[in-house]
């Protein structure tokens, strides 16, 4: 009995869900027809404005492993065993050991024949009956190598040894148990450096796998600058093939570079430096990033950014530290070398293949000019106290020398005017996507005479509240709201503690 009436009251419920159903329909459909619309469009030319080239453009920044271990195809972490600094022993980390104490010693020492990146690591192998795989040092890469079977990857060395010693370079499995490719090399004996340049053809593919250097006999061996490419890099230039032809797909029209906070530190002695990112790989610096807590070797550096730009054809946008940054800051006073760096920067990208930075960068392949001719002041610092008399020693010196040049100020101008020449002004958003509808009209009101502004909206959205589609939908409300603004917008998947998360970065400029 009592499963009678429960039967009852279910078709009861699903009839009336049917007539209510029924009803919405029936109202809808009313509604529909009895409504009527009408749209304006006032098409006159006096109202109309002129869409820029520059409407889409992408930024850039080293953070969570963009560049290294991202765009830029090194697989090898670490290369020149530098990141542990210049005082020795150091640590070599992600570099391990292959062996036990007894069968091998590793250590580093000053003995680098490179002048700016004097670490070198010396491997002493003891054992008479090595293992069979023998002994030596591995590097996982970035989270593992991600080697593919059929493709060719060109592994640079470089050695010396008093004695002639033979190793085996070699691309395994995480464990080392599975070798996907192979090769031995030679260290003649002797005092002097050389350089051994190895190709390497996978014969499998593991998303995890390492480098070995290994060898099987008593001796003394020095490395230094250990590198690995995949053969396939766009152009020869050294990024990631498959990463560049999905930023052409965006067809951006301006790329802003190298950050960011990157290019600030938290400490001036860790901020990016154009001139340490220049020149042979092998000399380059490198320097730890003490914003997001990683070592770059800046072999991304500036000349490829450049290079980035032309060959997504892309305006370049150099953002440039201003002296300043989380925790120091350069006095007004004294920041004439800092300008004249800066000045030297743009000789390098612009000037003539005689000038004196201009050859340096025909030395490296590129005797025509980059067209550079947008430059941010620094990055986010317009509350610092040295910023504003730090910004005019930039922008007079630039507008003297490069007076073609947009300069673009850390200060927000939408309320009210600034109180120093500018061509264009930052103003930086960090929110949630629900946020931006409300700030759908937050320009309506702002001059259009003056210098221009450059929005830069960052909307975070983690995969798994399914805020993605809310994000987007937020972004095309703004796009439609704001007339006159061109916009950038990219994304950058990372992990934050194991979680899978998506980072949408939009830059919008009034025009």
């Amino acid at each position: 009995m009592g499963s009678k009436e429960t039967l009852c009251r279910i078709r009861t419920i699903l009839c009336l869900l049917l007539l209510f159903c029924v009803s919405c329909k029936c109202s809808a459909s009313e509604f529909e027809i009895t409504q009527v619309a009408r749209l304006g469009v006032d098409a006159s030319s006096h109202l109309a404005r002129k869409i820029p080239d520059t409407l889409f453009g992408i930024f850039f920044e080293e953070i969570n492993h963009a560049g290294a271990g991202g765009i830029w195809a090194e697989l090898v972490s670490n290369r020149g065993f530098e990141a542990g600094g210049p005082h020795t022993p150091s640590n070599i980390e992600p570099w391990s050991i292959i062996g036990d104490d007894s069968s091998i010693f590793v250590g580093t020492d000053r003995t680098s024949c490179f002048r700016r990146n004097k670490v070198a690591l010396r491997m002493e192998v003891l054992c008479d009956n090595c293992p069979v795989g023998g002994v030596g040092i591995y590097n996982p890469g970035f989270w593992g190598m991600n080697i593919e079977d059929g493709k060719t990857y060109n592994l640079v060395m470089h050695a010396k040894s008093p004695e002639m010693i033979e190793m085996t370079v070699s691309l395994t499995s995480s464990d080392g148990l599975r070798v996907l490719a192979s090769a031995a090399i030679r260290v003649p004996g002797g005092s002097n450096w050389i350089k051994l340049d190895q190709k390497l053809v996978a014969q499998g593919t593991d998303r995890t796998s390492r480098l070995q250097i290994t060898a099987k006999t008593k001796g003394v061996v020095w490395l230094d600058q250990v590198s690995l490419m995949p053969s396939d890099t766009y152009k020869g230039h050294g990024f990631r093939t498959e990463l560049i032809s999905m930023l052409l797909d965006l067809k951006p029209r301006f790329l802003r570079f190298p950050g960011g906070c990157f290019v600030e530190g938290s400490w001036l002695r860790n901020a990016f430096r154009w001139r340490d990112s220049i020149g042979p790989w092998e000399e380059r610096p490198g320097h730890y990033g003490d914003v997001w807590n990683y070592w770059t070797d800046d072999g991304l550096g500036y000349y490829e950014f450049l290079q980035l730009s032309e060959v997504l054809g892309a305006a370049p946008v150099w953002v440039f530290n201003n002296g300043i940054s989380h925790h120091d800051e350069v006095d007004t006073t004294a920041i004439a070398p800092f300008v004249k760096d800066i000045l030297d920067s743009l000789e390098f990208a612009r000037g003539s293949a005689e000038s004196t930075w201009g050859s340096v960068r025909a030395a490296m392949g590129h005797p025509e000019p980059f067209p550079v001719k947008y430059v941010a002041i620094g990055n986010e610092d317009c509350g610092k106290e040295n910023y504003r008399g730090n910004y005019l020693k930039f922008y007079n010196a630039i507008r003297e020398a490069y007076p073609d040049i947009q300069m673009i100020s850390n200060c927000d101008g939408s309320s009210g005017p600034l109180d120093h020449p500018a061509d264009l002004y930052d103003f930086h958003v960090y929110t949630g996507s629900r946020a931006l509808f409300s700030m759908k009209n937050t320009f309506d009101n702002t001059s259009r005479s003056g210098p221009k502004v450059c929005l830069s909206c960052h909307c975070f959205a983690d995969l798994f509240m399914l805020q993605k589609d809310a994000c987007e939908t937020a972004l095309q409300r703004l796009l439609f709201s704001w007339y006159y603004l061109s916009y950038e917008f990219t994304t950058c998947s990372y992990f934050s503690r194991g979680i899978p998360r998506i980072a949408y970065l939009v830059d919008v400029r009034l025009l």
